[in-house]
């Protein structure tokens, strides 16, 4: 499995299963760090390079796949290395993540309406000024911005917020 950047995804550079548990992780962490790690390299100039670059990429998916809120932002798509953790996001998605696998467990079918309003539900209580670029898009009362949800049936694109001027 390769990431969207070309490098290897974390899980191949262990060289573990996305199903594998924290103890395999570890193992596989210790096995590749002790064959890679550069002072084992240091009289083998021509490898060392190699050595540093592996060792560092070994480190980094370790660091990542031990730690379940960001293994959850990892498998989701969602993580970036060079961003802050967003300790928010990663609850609320992984409250997505344990929705979803209900709704499969049940073999219950969804209208797009329950979805939105699950969806809703959801961000109330995982609202984050990031995530929505402003002030609240469900205090209309108080907030600087409106929002409202629009399901347009003419084209088969979904729902989208739609986010309004100022208000005064």
């Amino acid at each position: 499995m390769e990431c969207s950047q070309g490098s290897p995804s974390y899980y191949s550079v262990l060289g573990i299963g996305t199903d594998s548990s924290i103890e395999e992780i570890r193992r596989a962490y210790r096995k590749l760090a002790m064959k890679w790690h550069p002072d084992k390299w240091t009289r083998t100039p021509s490898v060392l390079g190699e050595a540093k670059r592996k060792f560092q990429q070994i480190q980094e998916a370790y660091s990542v796949l031990s730690d379940q809120r960001k293994r959850t932002v990892y498998d989701a798509g969602l993580y970036n290395p060079n961003e802050e953790e967003d300790e928010g996001f990663s609850d609320f998605l992984q409250e997505m993540i344990s929705l979803m696998a209900n709704v499969k467990r049940e073999g219950k079918i969804y209208t797009r309406e329950e979805l939105q309003s699950m969806l809703m539900e959801m961000v109330r209580d995982f609202e984050s000024p990031q995530l929505f670029c402003g002030a609240s898009i469900f205090d209309n009362s108080r907030s600087m911005k409106r929002g409202r949800w629009e399901t347009n049936s003419m084209v088969d694109r979904g729902s989208r917020v739609h986010v309004y001027g100022t208000s005064s």
